[in-house]
């Protein structure tokens, strides 16, 4: 069974940068898209980014694009969002996912880690 790992979550000031990883295990590396979903309480959880198995096609929500970068290094099966200019907005818990394409990448959740951007 494919497993997902967040690591990386902490507190940040408003503009600074944080970088989250998510290991995968169970799975051979490059065979599954993955993404990152994020949540607040009282919301549901919201798109954030996704990539392809290999890694050569990205999909970006609104809120994060020319902020945050996500890639994939499958030679460690690991996973990767780059956040930067964070904002007060983005503090949320964030979920690695995986499915079987870019479009359907909820299949399988991490356990979620923790983000908050402070003033």
């Amino acid at each position: 069974q494919l497993q997902l790992v967040e690591s990386g979550g902490g507190l940040v000031q408003a503009g600074g940068s944080l970088r989250l990883s998510c290991a995968a295990s169970g799975h051979a590396s490059g065979t599954f898209a993955m993404g990152w979903f994020r949540q607040v309480p009282g919301k549901g959880r919201e798109f954030v980014a996704a990539i392809s198995s290999s890694g050569g096609r990205t999909d970006y929500a609104d809120s994060v694009k020319g902020r945050f970068a996500i890639s994939r290094d499958n030679a460690k099966n690991t996973m990767f969002l780059q956040m930067n200019n964070l904002r007060p907005e983005d503090t949320a818990v964030y979920y690695c996912t995986a499915g079987p394409a870019i479009g359907y990448v909820q299949d399988h959740w991490g356990q979620g880690t923790q983000v908050t951007v402070s003033l």
